[in-house]
C-alpha cells in the first residue's frame, strides 16, 4: 500500500449547509431514499489509484453536495486493490465500498469473479455504451496514453509524433538513445503489460518499435512516476506508454516535460469503478459514484488532466481515426489468461534479448 488518505471526516461537515443535500436536477424521487440512507451509513471507503491530489478538488465538491458524508480513500497499487478486496471480502472483514482503478483488467476480473454489484447509475444515458459493462463497471475516465520527452534532449520540432517516426529515429540514433528509454515492465505492472498487448493488437508494426527500444537497453519500471522524473531529470530522454493524465498534469507544472499523443493512433484507457459486493456504505459509494459520472464531477476531474468519459463535457478530445478506446468490457479477460499471459511475456524477453522475431 502506498498510503491512506483520510480525505473527509464526518465533524468537519457537520456546519454545512443541510440544503445542500438536495436531489441531483433529473435524478428519480427514489434517490430522496438513497441520500438519506447514506446519511445513516457514516461515510464510505474507496480503494484506488488516482493520485490523492487529483481528487481533492472532487471531494471537497462532493462533501458540499452531502454534508455528513465522510471519504476515505486508500490510495493503493493496482494489485494491492486486487489482493485486498479479495482477501478481505473471502475473510468478512471490512474492505471498499467502492473500488476505482485504471488497471482495466483485473477491474473486470473482479467484476466477472462476483466482486461487485449491479448498479443503474441515473447518469448512464449520458454514457458512452463503451463504457458501461453490466450495470456494474463503470469507465470513469477517458484518458490517452502517451509518450513524454525531455525537451532539452530532445526539441520539439526533432520529437516524432507517431509510433512508426519514433521507431525511425530510435532504429537510426540507437547509440545516443541507449540507456536513455523507459518503459513500463509488463511482467510488474498490469497496466504496463495492457498497453503493449493493446499495441501489439492495433498494428503488427509495434514489433519492429519493441525491438527498437530493446536495443537501446530500455530502463522498465512499475509505475509511472519514477519515469517521469527520470524524464524531467534528463536521465532518460523518453518515456514511452506513459499514462496521459499524470504527464500532462506534470508538464503543466514543468517545462522540461513533453507529451506526445501519438497521431497514428493513441490508446484511450478508462479506470473503471464499481460499487463492492459487500459494500458496508452502498448508498454512500452508490452517491460518490454518480457525482463522479456526473457533468459536475466530470469537470472537475478533467480540470486535474483525467480525461471525462462524457461527450458533453468541454473537454480535450481526440480526433475519432486517431484515438483507440480500450472498451470496458469482458474481453479484457484475454489479457489475464495465464497461457496467454506467459507467452506474451516470453515474446517480451525475446524482445528484449535480442533473439529473432517472427
Amino acid at each position: 500500500m502506498r498510503s491512506v488518505l483520510f480525505l473527509m471526516a464526518a465533524a468537519q461537515v457537520a456546519a454545512l449547509p443541510a440544503h445542500a443535500q438536495m436531489r441531483p436536477a433529473g435524478y428519480p424521487r427514489s434517490y430522496d431514499t438513497l441520500i438519506a440512507a447514506a446519511r445513516t451509513e457514516g461515510g464510505l471507503t474507496i480503494y484506488g489509484n488516482a493520485d490523492r491530489a487529483e481528487l481533492v478538488g472532487v471531494v471537497a465538491a462532493f462533501r458540499r453536495t452531502y454534508p455528513g458524508i465522510a471519504v476515505r480513500y486508500a490510495d493503493l497499487g493496482s494489485l494491492d486493490i486486487y489482493r485486498r478486496l479479495v482477501s478481505e471480502t473471502r475473510a468478512k472483514r471490512p474492505s471498499a465500498d467502492l473500488v476505482w482503478s485504471s488497471a482495466m483488467a483485473l477491474q473486470v476480473k473482479l467484476i466477472n469473479d462476483g466482486y461487485a454489484q449491479s448498479y443503474a447509475s441515473p447518469e448512464k444515458p449520458a454514457l458512452p455504451s463503451q463504457a458501461v459493462w453490466k450495470n456494474m463497471g463503470y469507465g470513469v475516465t477517458a484518458e490517452p496514453i502517451g509518450i513524454v520527452y525531455n525537451r532539452r534532449l530532445i526539441p520539439d520540432a526533432s520529437m516524432p509524433r507517431s509510433h512508426v517516426a519514433l521507431e525511425r529515429m530510435l532504429r537510426v540514433r540507437r547509440a545516443a538513445f541507449t540507456g536513455k528509454v523507459t518503459t513500463f515492465d509488463p511482467a510488474r505492472s498490469n497496466v504496463g503489460y495492457l498497453y503493449l498487448a493493446e499495441d501489439l493488437a492495433i498494428t503488427r508494426d509495434t514489433r519492429a518499435l519493441l525491438r527498437a527500444i530493446a536495443a537501446t537497453k530500455p530502463v522498465l519500471q512499475a509505475r509511472t512516476e519514477p519515469m517521469l522524473a527520470a524524464v524531467a531529470t534528463g536521465k532518460q530522454a523518453i518515456a514511452y506508454n506513459v499514462i496521459g493524465s499524470y504527464a500532462l498534469e506534470q508538464a503543466k507544472r514543468d517545462r522540461r516535460l513533453g507529451v506526445v499523443l501519438p497521431t497514428d493512433y493513441t490508446i484511450v484507457t478508462s479506470r473503471i469503478a464499481f460499487i463492492a459486493r459487500d459494500a458496508r456504505a452502498p448508498a454512500s459509494a452508490k452517491l460518490f459514484l454518480d457525482f463522479l459520472l456526473s457533468r459536475r464531477g466530470q469537470v472537475l476531474l478533467a480540470a486535474r488532466s483525467l480525461w471525462p468519459v462524457r461527450l458533453d463535457v468541454a473537454a480535450r478530445r481526440l480526433p475519432i481515426p486517431q484515438s483507440r478506446p480500450i472498451r470496458v468490457g469482458p474481453q479484457l479477460l484475454v489479457h489475464l489468461d495465464r497461457i496467454t499471459r506467459q507467452r506474451f511475456l516470453r515474446d517480451w524477453q525475446a524482445i528484449l534479448a535480442g533473439a529473432p522475431q517472427p
